[in-house]
């Protein structure tokens, strides 16, 4: 027979993957201000094997507008320059022997409903997910009452089922909302 607490706990999880799934794809939109989480899927090869940028130099913003990178080793400059134009980061590197930089160019209006656009699809996505956990679990009391769930818990838990849908779509809005801000503040 189902374990409704199990299924439900199962399902709160995947819901909550969705949401962070959203959290993290919106960090790496550029949104204006330096964020160097635009990085995180820059992979550099370095002496032979690709590694994660973050793995072969220092990266940080030493002001709004600028990501600071600075190799461990100076020889790996051409390959990180290498690494980001490749990259879809859409920026390009500039660098004095010793760092490379990265200018945040200002978007412009029509590029900053560009990425409003883009930011909620991802939303949507993962609103997606969250509906699809829903149903895959309603579908899982649906079956249990056959095997002997009785009506009463299996209404219950549909409703803390639904408490749960409602509770993860408000977060992901809440996400989408405040990226949305930071993406429209000029």
């Amino acid at each position: 027979m189902l374990d409704v607490k199990t299924t439900l706990s199962e399902s709160e999880e995947r819901m909550e993957m969705a949401a962070m799934f959203l959290d993290e794809q919106l960090s790496r939109v550029r949104a204006g201000r330096a964020n160097v989480a635009i990085l995180d899927g820059i992979r550099v090869d370095s002496y032979g094997s690709m590694v994660p940028l973050n793995q072969v130099a220092n990266v940080s913003t030493p002001d709004a507008r600028t990501i600071a990178i600075r190799p461990w080793d100076k020889k790996m400059i051409r390959d990180i320059e290498k690494a980001i134009m490749d990259s879809d980061v859409g920026i390009t590197p500039e660098n004095n022997g010793e760092i490379i930089r990265l200018g945040i160019p200002q978007p412009t209006e029509e590029r900053r409903k560009e990425l409003a656009k883009q930011c909620n699809k991802i939303g949507e996505k993962a609103k997606v997910e969250v509906r699809n956990v829903r149903a895959d679990v309603k579908d899982k009391l649906k079956k249990a009452i056959k095997d002997g769930l009785s009506e009463d818990n299996e209404k219950d838990a549909e409703a803390e089922l639904q408490k749960l849908h409602d509770k993860y779509i408000k977060k992901i809005d809440d996400l989408l909302a405040a990226k949305n801000k930071e993406i429209m503040t000029v």
